[in-house]
């Protein structure tokens, strides 16, 4: 049975992921969470994190895990069954409960849809996604033909975001899977 992320909750009006539950934790309930937060403790700054139904989590820390993992309890799961249940549910904030950013600052949001183009002014394709597997950021950028490359995104692979251009310039030499 696969679970949709489809968002239904109309208190959400621009719905940003913070967290997803990724698998239960020990026979009490807990459950570990992966966070998309600058700092992973961050995530207990928003007032009511919910799901793409509207149901709230309240979280608790059980312990911080590494980098972007945390051990919760979540009020009302108390055992590896409950837990379970919840593996792969995402948990939203409203835009709105963001805080503001300076000029040069952006949520990897934000950068998803936007136009991929080269050093020479050659379009390259859009970002797809900003993921993070461990070892640091990457894009996920696809192509007119559908293809799909990643691009780490550092100082050097990425030189330039703009938001208001629509657009990040890339060094396409640092895509990974291209052929040069």
């Amino acid at each position: 049975m696969s679970k949709s992320h489809r968002i239904t909750d109309p208190t959400l009006i621009n719905p940003i992921c913070m967290a997803e539950i990724t698998s239960p934790h020990g026979i009490r309930g807990a459950v570990k969470v992966k966070t998309f937060t600058e700092y992973s403790e961050d995530l207990f700054e928003y007032s009511t994190l919910r799901d793409h139904t509207g149901r709230p989590y309240n979280l608790s820390l059980f312990a911080p895990k590494h980098n972007d993992l945390l051990v919760v309890t979540i009020d009302g799961v108390n055992s590896r069954d409950d837990a379970e249940a919840l593996r792969g549910v995402k948990l939203y904030v409203d835009r709105s409960e963001l805080p503001d950013l300076n000029e040069d600052e952006f949520y990897y949001e934000d950068l998803v849809g936007l136009d991929v183009v080269d050093q020479g002014g050659e379009e390259v394709g859009t970002v797809l996604a900003v993921q993070n597997y461990g070892a640091g950021d990457f894009f996920d950028i696809k192509t007119s033909e559908s293809e799909i490359y990643t691009l780490p995104f550092t100082q050097e692979a990425v030189p330039q975001v703009d938001i208001k251009a629509g657009k990040i310039i890339i060094d396409s030499a640092c895509l990974l899977g291209r052929g040069k």
